[in-house]
């Protein structure tokens, strides 16, 4: 019996962390998270404030953070016509994972880089 509750609480956190980590998984999703929210909203903006990311990936990548509903495509008729994109309000609940994240990382060079 005591064998079943440990395996449904660790069920408990493995599927939200699983769903967290598949939405912004990868190499891309967070840096270009990081170049939006700091004010990069043009295509060739984000693109030039991460270094090694191609303009078919970033593409593929904003695709999906909009429909996870993260970013907003806004799309200004003019001639001609011009591209930006925006975080959503709903982004902003990931600004304490990103820090965290930042956090550890900091603390893991650290760490692995002592001797």
């Amino acid at each position: 019996m005591a064998q079943k509750k440990i395996h449904c609480d660790c069920l408990d956190t493995i599927k939200p962390v699983r769903d967290t980590l598949d939405v912004i998984n990868g190499k891309w999703k967070v840096p270009i998270i990081i170049s939006v929210g700091v004010g990069n909203d043009r295509f060739t903006d984000i693109q030039e404030s991460i270094p090694g990311i191609s303009p078919k990936v970033l593409a593929k990548e904003l695709k999906d953070l909009e429909q996870h509903k993260l970013l907003r495509r806004i799309i200004i008729d003019e001639y001609p016509v011009k591209i930006s994109y925006q975080l959503e309000e709903y982004a902003d609940t990931l600004t304490p994972l990103i820090y965290a994240l930042k956090d550890w990382g900091i603390n893991h060079r650290k760490k692995v880089t002592e001797k």
